[in-house]
């Protein structure tokens, strides 16, 4: 390698480092006071930069809190990829939105885009409910549903449509009953999983007991689609970091 390519490579690697310190910062601000008192003052006083240095990453200040909602959110799904390679046995469909259901409750920042609460995320809001991600994401859903049905993987009787919608009433109202429900009538969090484990597994799967080949099928379908999703999630995040997004483990360094 030579000294310029180190050099060009150390330079990257410390604008990465940069980059994700701000967004450490923005993330920790906004879920302290909320997005629409948060000042790119106050983002570089958090983080340890001048003004100045936020500026050479994004153009204004929305976009910086645009590129925190997509970092959060492409670091969920890379959890949930990497957590359904190291237990095989969750790569169905319940199993996937099971692992993804125990992402969301650990991230503040999803839970108010998914809920929309304007206190933290201010006039973001507004950009999430016109963000196109989601529209991207619907027709490998209905591929991945296909092949799941191909091999008694997934009801029949359901469209895609109807999946969509049971998946996201449990997911999103899993997020709002922890709010909304008196602590009297909160069960621990541990609790909430098994809950969330059994629903899924009741609206999604059929009845049948599948063989080894569907299993098989089952996971290799929910590999690829974990996969383009993932790929989605690192476009959305490359329009906002550019050559500031840290390289996968697998993707050299200089592209």
């Amino acid at each position: 390698m030579s000294a310029a390519t180190t050099r060009r490579h150390g330079t990257t690697r410390r604008r990465i480092e940069r980059a994700e310190r701000i967004l450490d910062a923005a993330s920790e601000l906004v879920l302290r006071w909320g997005y629409d008192k948060v000042t790119i003052d106050d983002v570089a006083r958090r983080a340890g930069v001048a003004k100045g240095t936020i500026y050479l990453h994004w153009s204004s200040r929305e976009e910086l809190f645009a590129a925190l909602l997509r970092w959060d959110r492409a670091d969920m799904v890379s959890a949930v990829r990497r957590q359904l390679r190291e237990d095989p046995a969750a790569a169905t469909l319940p199993g996937l939105f099971s692992h993804l259901a125990r992402e969301i409750d650990r991230r503040p920042l999803i839970q108010a885009a998914l809920t929309q609460d304007s206190e933290v995320l201010g006039k973001l809001v507004q950009r999430r409910r016109t963000s196109g991600t989601a529209g991207e994401i619907v027709e490998p859903f209905q591929k991945y549903l296909d092949r799941l049905r191909e091999h008694g993987m997934a009801r029949a009787d359901l469209s895609a449509q109807d999946h969509l919608t049971l998946l996201a009433t449990v997911l999103y109202g899993s997020v709002a009953t922890t709010r909304m429900l008196p602590q009297a009538f909160r069960v621990p969090d541990g609790r909430q999983g098994e809950l969330l484990d059994d629903a899924f597994e009741r609206l999604l799967v059929t009845d049948r007991t599948p063989s080894a080949a569907a299993l098989a099928a089952c996971a290799t379908a929910t590999y690829e689609y974990v996969d383009r999703a993932y790929e989605i999630a690192r476009a959305k995040l490359r329009e906002s970091l550019g050559d500031d997004l840290r390289p996968e483990k697998d993707e050299p360094h200089d592209q």
